[in-house]
């Protein structure tokens, strides 16, 4: 259990382009990935062993396929980059979990080899506690509870030329990988539900997954909600709203939160809901609607979600 007392905690500063050029011993350094400055993120705690920065809906964690300079990692890199190129690719260059694209909120990198490898076993053995904010186009059945289904990622098809035309999916499937998710209904009203929810896997669109196997699609999300709750948001209206864990290095424990984000909040009011805040949410241990999954989680990096 992560205690809600002696938080450690850092001021959130404003968001702001990170500076650059990177220099080692007077000379540029050579990194892996190419800084970009006008990639801005907002540092919610940082020490000299890790940071847990906020991204924005629409950024991408790390380069990839048509991303080569735009992505989170490039933005981290232009403030960062000697230290995150010193972890190098073994260790995901800091990167210990992804947010897909459409999703913001908190993400935690570290900054030292022995941070990483101990926040990447914890990672493993569900002792991160991520909170994500959710608008359902529905309200559970039940107030509070726990979805215990397995999760298969789809293999995408490729097109006329061999290039991949579609994004890598998820399904429940009894071949998948063992996922569980508990949540509890924040507010309900005649057209939405304001929902918490924390993923105790790490599984490809695990929340939007679970969210829709119980018929309560999340608004904006075009992959796994109906045209008409696909279009009731203008963007996935999902949140990574607050991380809670024992730091690696000091063993104090660490809650950070981030805001209801803006380009959500009129969404909000015309589904009849209010804007939750950091003091509404649940505990970082097992609890009420927040029971434990079976152990089956993997070590490395967790998934997007």
């Amino acid at each position: 259990m992560v205690p809600r007392r002696r938080l450690g905690r850092a001021a959130p500063g404003p968001e702001r382009p990170a500076r650059g050029p990177l220099r080692a011993a007077g000379t540029m350094a050579t990194l892996s990935v190419t800084p970009e400055p006008r990639v801005t993120f907002t540092t919610r705690y940082q020490d000299e062993h890790l940071l847990v920065v906020s991204k924005r809906a629409g950024l991408v964690t790390q380069p990839g396929i048509g991303h080569d300079t735009d992505t989170l990692l490039n933005g981290l890199f232009a403030r960062f980059g000697a230290r995150l190129q010193a972890l190098g690719r073994a260790r995901d260059f800091g990167l210990l979990h992804r947010l897909d694209r459409d999703t913001s909120g908190l993400l935690i990198v570290g900054l030292s080899a022995r941070a990483y490898d101990r926040l990447r076993d914890d990672f493993a053995s569900r002792r991160i506690a991520k909170f994500y904010w959710a608008i359902a186009a529905r309200a559970p059945r039940a107030p509070a509870g726990l979805i215990d289904k397995p999760i298969a990622e789809t293999t995408p098809r490729p097109g006329a030329h061999g290039q991949i035309v579609e994004p890598k999916l998820a399904k429940v499937s009894s071949a998948g990988k063992g996922s569980a998710t508990a949540y509890r209904t924040l507010e309900a009203s005649p057209m939405a539900a304001l929902i918490e929810a924390r993923p105790l896997t790490g599984r490809l669109h695990q929340v939007r997954v679970h969210m829709e196997l119980i018929g309560c699609p999340i608004l904006g999300d075009r992959h796994y909600a109906p045209p008409a709750i696909a279009r009731a948001a203008p963007r996935l209206a999902l949140h990574a709203h607050r991380i809670a864990f024992v730091h690696p290095i000091t063993g104090l424990p660490v809650d950070t939160s981030s805001p209801f984000p803006r380009d959500l909040r009129s969404t909000l009011t015309r589904m009849g809901l209010h804007t939750p805040t950091a003091a509404q949410s649940g505990p970082a241990s097992a609890g009420r609607g927040m029971a434990d999954a079976p152990d089956d989680a993997e070590a490395g990096a967790q998934g997007d979600e």
